[in-house]
C-alpha cells in the first residue's frame, strides 16, 4: 500500500507516529501546505518509507498530481473540514481509495435553522456515492475516533448485543486539564466552533433527521476510568447522520461533556461575530474571525506536556436482548500520560489518529473491503476492535 497523507498537524504528525511502528505499506508521503510540518513529521519517523511534500489541499489537481507522482493508492485526510470535498474530489480523478475523520460540510437551513435540515454533514459526499462504486474505489467517511471508532461500536452492539435498539447515543468526555491555560481547546478551535455552534441534528426512526438549539437536552453522563460524571449537550456530529444509514435503532444522539466555561466561551464567540468564516477587512488586508480566533490560541498538537488526566469516546446503546431490557456503554479511554509516553503526541489527538491507521491496515490485509461511499458502520467491527487491541490500546464495555 502506498498513502498520501495530507495534513501535518496535530493529527497528521500522530498517524505518522503510530503507522510507524507497522509494516503494512510501502510508502507514506507526508504532505502539508507548510513544507516544513511536512518534514518535521518525517523526521520524527526516521524511517525511509516516509518522504515528506507540500501540497495545498484546497487545490484539487495538484492533489491529484501528487497522487499520480508517487503511485499512491489511498488518500487519507488530516485537514480540516473546509478541504473535505477537493480532497474527496481528487481521490476520485486519481482512482485512489480514500479515508477521511470529519465529513463535508453542513449548511443550515434558511427558514428554520432549529428544526430543519438544510445541507447536512458528509451531503455533499454521498451525492457523489455512485461515481464512487463505479470507479471500483473506497471512500471510507468519518473514520477517526468520533466519528469513526464510534460508529464501530454501535455496529458492534447491533451486531453482537441486541435484538432491538431503541437508542443509540454517543458520549464524549474527559478530564483532561491544561495548567496554566484559561481556555485551551485540546483539538482545533475551528471543529469545535463549527461543531458546537451549529443547529444540533437529531434523528428519530419516524421524523428522520431534525435541528434542535445548540447545547439543548442537557444531561449527566457517568464517564468510565475515573473521569466521572459531566453534563453532556448535543451538538452537531457525523455519527448521528451515518449511523441511521446502516443501522436500525429508534433514536441517535451525540452528546458532548463540554462544561459551562466552554459553552460560555463559545457563545461569546458567537455573540461577538468571532465564529464567521467570512473574511472581514482589517486595515489593508482580509482575514475570516475564525482564523484570528485559532491562530490566538495554543496549537493543540503542542499541550500535551502541559496536560494531565484522560479523554473518553463511547457508544452509549439502549434496547432489547433475547426479550429483556439492556443498556450498555462501548467506549476507548486514553491516557495522556501514556498517549506522551509511548508516541509523543497528546491524549486527543493520538485517539483520533490511530483509527485511520487500524482501518488502512485492514484495508490492507484484506480485513475490509468495499466499494462507495461508506461509512465504519458499515464494515464488519470484530476485525477493527480486534487490530484496535494489538496496537496496544484496548477498549470497554460496561453494563448500565
Amino acid at each position: 500500500m502506498r498513502i498520501l497523507l495530507v495534513g501535518a498537524g496535530g493529527v497528521g504528525g500522530a498517524v505518522v507516529r503510530i503507522a510507524a511502528r507497522r509494516g503494512f505499506f510501502e510508502r507514506l508521503v507526508v504532505a502539508d501546505y507548510d513544507p516544513r510540518r511536512a518534514e518535521a513529521a518525517v523526521a520524527a519517523a526516521a524511517d525511509s518509507r516516509f518522504t515528506a511534500a507540500r501540497v495545498d489541499a484546497s487545490h484539487e489537481a495538484d492533489v491529484t498530481a501528487l497522487l499520480a507522482e508517487h503511485r499512491c493508492d489511498v488518500l487519507l485526510n488530516a485537514t480540516d473540514p473546509r478541504f473535505v470535498m477537493p480532497l474527496f474530489r481528487a481521490a476520485l480523478s486519481a482512482g485512489a481509495h480514500y479515508l477521511d475523520m470529519a465529513m463535508s460540510l453542513s449548511q443550515p437551513h434558511p427558514e428554520r435553522p432549529y428544526a430543519e435540515c438544510g445541507v447536512k454533514l458528509g451531503d455533499e459526499q454521498f451525492a457523489l456515492a455512485d461515481q464512487w462504486q463505479d470507479s471500483g474505489r473506497l471512500a471510507l467517511v468519518g473514520m477517526g475516533v468520533e466519528p469513526g471508532l464510534s460508529d464501530v461500536f454501535a455496529r458492534y452492539a447491533a451486531d453482537e448485543l441486541f435484538d432491538d435498539i431503541e437508542e443509540i447515543g454517543v458520549r464524549d468526555g474527559a478530564d483532561l486539564v491544561v495548567e496554566g491555560m484559561a481556555f485551551a481547546p485540546t483539538f482545533s478551535i475551528w471543529t469545535m466552533i463549527e461543531e458546537c455552534l451549529n443547529p444540533p441534528v437529531v434523528y428519530e426512526s419516524d421524523r428522520q433527521w431534525f435541528t434542535t438549539e445548540p447545547f439543548s437536552e442537557p444531561e449527566v453522563f457517568d464517564f468510565p476510568a475515573g473521569i466521572g460524571p459531566l453534563e453532556c449537550v448535543n451538538v452537531e456530529h457525523e455519527e448521528v447522520l451515518l449511523m441511521p444509514r446502516w443501522l436500525k435503532a429508534g433514536r441517535v444522539t451525540f452528546k458532548y461533556g463540554l462544561g459551562t466555561e466552554t459553552i460560555e466561551t463559545l457563545k461569546t464567540l458567537h455573540r461577538l461575530g468571532l465564529d464567521g468564516t467570512e473574511p472581514v477587512r482589517v486595515g489593508g488586508t482580509s482575514v475570516a474571525p475564525r482564523d484570528v480566533v485559532a491562530a490566538c490560541l495554543p496549537d493543540p498538537a503542542g499541550l500535551g506536556d502541559r496536560m494531565t488526566g484522560s479523554t473518553c469516546a463511547g457508544t452509549w446503546v439502549k434496547g432489547t436482548k433475547d426479550g429483556a431490557a439492556r443498556e450498555v456503554y462501548l467506549y476507548h479511554v486514553v491516557d495522556n500520560q501514556w498517549s506522551m509516553r509511548e508516541y509523543g503526541a497528546q491524549a486527543v489527538v493520538w485517539q483520533t489518529a490511530v483509527n485511520p491507521v487500524v482501518a488502512m491496515e485492514l484495508l490492507a490485509n484484506g480485513g475490509w473491503s468495499g466499494t462507495g461511499v461508506l461509512g465504519p458502520e458499515a464494515l464488519p467491527p470484530l476485525p477493527f476492535l480486534d487490530l484496535l487491541t494489538a496496537y496496544g490500546s484496548p477498549w470497554g464495555l460496561r453494563e448500565h
